[in-house]
C-alpha cells in the first residue's frame, strides 16, 4: 500500500485543509496517509482525533521575531531536516503534500532529496513562507487564486480552490421570523479584536432589532472573559466556546457570521452561503486577508471592515443592517454560495492520487437497476473563484 505524507500546520487555516484532503484520498484509494507537524501547533491536538499518524519535528517559526528568531528558526530547522530525512527513509512515501507553516520545510525537503514527488497547496493569493521556499521544487500546485499561478510553471498549477471538510455544502437560507443569529468567529486561535469588541456591538444591534442568539467562538483559554463581556453589555442569548467542532452546521444557522478573513474561513462561508461580515487581521503576510475579504464584498458576499474602523459603533450599525433586511442576507448569501468551491478537496486528491501513482479504488457493481436496467447517476460542481486563519 503506498503512502502519501501531509507536512505542515500551526494553525487550522493549514491543518484543515490538509485533513479535507486526507479525508477524500482515504475515500478515493487505499493509501496509507501520515502527517508530519510540529507539537506546538494545531495538528498535535487535532490531527490524532482525526485518526492519521502524526510523526513530530520540532520546528520553530522564522518570521515576526527580527534577526535573531530568524537565525534560531533556521538551526532548529536543519537539525529537523535530519530528523525528517529519517521519518521519510522509514515510511517511503510516495508523494507528499506541504500544506504550509513553518513545520512543512524540512519535512517536504527531505521528500524531494529522496526524490519524493511534491506538491504544495496554497488556499491564500501570497505564498506563505514555507510554500514559496519550495515552490521550485514542486511537481503539484493546489492553489485558489488564479493570481497565484504566476510563482509556478505553467503545467503544474492546479486552480482547484480551498479544500473543505466534510459538510461544507451549499445550504438554502430559510431565516426564521422570530429568530436572528449571528456567528463570531475568531479562527482557530480566535480574534482579540472581535473578543474585545463584539459584545457592545451585538447590544447595539439589539437596539435596533431585538434579541439576538450568539453563537462565538473565542479561542483557547479566552471564554471566561468574553461571557463576562456579554453578560455585562446585557446580552443574555449567547453561547461562547474556545473551539467549535461543528462550524459548518453552526454557520448553516447564522443569519450573519462575523469573522476573519483567512482563506478557510472565507471559503467555508462561500461553499455553505451566508451573509458575512469579514474584519481581516491586519498583520496577515501581504496584507493577504483583507485581498480575500474584498474579493467576496466586491461580488456583493460580504461587508469588508478593515480593523481600524471595526469599532463597536460600527460593527453594530453593520449587524443591524443586515439583521433588519433579511432580503439584504438572502441576496449576500446566494451570491457567496455562486462562487463557492465545494468540491476542491476531492479535485485536489485525485490529482495527488495521480502523482503518487496511486491507483483509485475499483468502485463495486451496483448490477441492473430495477427501473430501466442501467445504473443512473448524477453528480453537480460550482464554478471556482478567489477565495480565503
Amino acid at each position: 500500500m503506498r503512502t502519501i505524507l501531509v507536512a505542515g500546520g500551526g494553525t487550522g487555516g493549514h491543518v484543515f485543509p490538509g485533513l479535507a484532503v486526507a479525508q477524500q484520498l482515504r475515500e478515493l484509494a487505499d493509501v496509507d496517509i501520515v502527517f508530519a507537524g510540529s507539537p506546538r501547533g494545531l495538528e498535535s491536538r487535532i490531527v490524532p482525533k482525526h485518526g492519521y499518524d502524526l510523526e513530530l519535528l520540532d520546528v520553530e517559526p522564522m518570521k515576526g521575531g527580527g534577526p535573531a528568531r530568524a537565525i534560531r528558526g533556521a538551526l532548529v530547522a536543519a537539525k529537523a531536516m535530519r530528523h525528517a530525512t529519517g521519518i521519510v527513509g522509514r515510511l517511503r512515501p510516495s508523494a507528499v503534500l506541504s500544506v504550509g507553516g513553518y513545520a512543512a520545510g524540512p519535512a517536504a525537503l527531505a521528500c524531494v532529496r529522496a526524490r519524493v514527488p511534491l506538491a504544495v497547496l496554497e488556499p491564500n493569493s501570497t505564498l506563505g513562507l514555507a510554500n514559496r521556499l519550495l515552490a521550485p521544487f514542486a511537481k503539484r500546485a493546489y492553489v485558489a487564486w488564479p493570481e497565484t499561478t504566476r510563482h509556478f510553471k505553467s503545467d503544474k498549477a492546479r486552480v482547484y480552490g480551498v479544500p473543505l471538510r466534510s459538510g461544507f455544502a451549499p445550504r438554502a437560507y430559510n431565516p426564521q421570523a422570530d429568530v436572528r443569529r449571528v456567528l463570531v468567529l475568531g479562527g482557530s486561535q480566535g480574534a482579540t479584536a472581535l473578543n474585545e469588541r463584539m459584545a457592545a456591538a451585538i447590544a447595539r444591534a439589539m437596539a435596533s432589532v431585538g434579541d439576538v442568539t450568539v453563537v462565538h467562538q473565542t479561542g483557547e483559554g479566552r471564554e471566561e472573559k468574553v461571557k463576562a463581556a456579554y453578560a455585562q453589555a446585557g446580552v443574555a442569548s449567547v453561547t461562547v466556546v474556545s473551539f467549535l467542532d461543528d462550524v459548518a452546521e453552526q454557520m448553516a444557522r447564522a443569519d450573519v457570521i462575523v469573522a476573519r478573513a483567512g482563506a478557510n474561513t472565507v471559503a467555508e462561508i462561500a461553499a455553505i452561503g451566508r451573509a458575512s461580515i469579514l474584519v481581516p487581521f491586519p498583520h496577515a503576510a501581504d496584507d493577504h486577508q483583507a485581498k480575500n475579504a474584498l474579493a467576496l464584498a466586491e461580488l456583493g458576499g460580504a461587508v469588508c471592515v478593515r480593523q481600524e474602523a471595526a469599532d463597536e459603533m460600527r460593527l453594530g450599525t453593520e449587524l443591524a443592517l443586515l439583521l433588519g433586511e433579511r432580503e439584504r442576507c438572502a441576496k449576500m448569501a446566494a451570491v457567496a454560495r455562486e462562487h463557492g468551491r465545494p468540491d476542491a478537496a476531492r479535485d485536489i486528491a485525485k490529482d495527488l492520487l495521480s502523482l503518487a501513482g496511486a491507483p483509485l479504488r475499483k468502485k463495486p457493481d451496483p448490477g441492473p437497476s430495477k427501473a430501466n436496467g442501467s445504473a443512473n447517476g448524477a453528480s453537480s460542481r460550482m464554478t471556482a473563484s478567489k477565495e480565503v486563519s
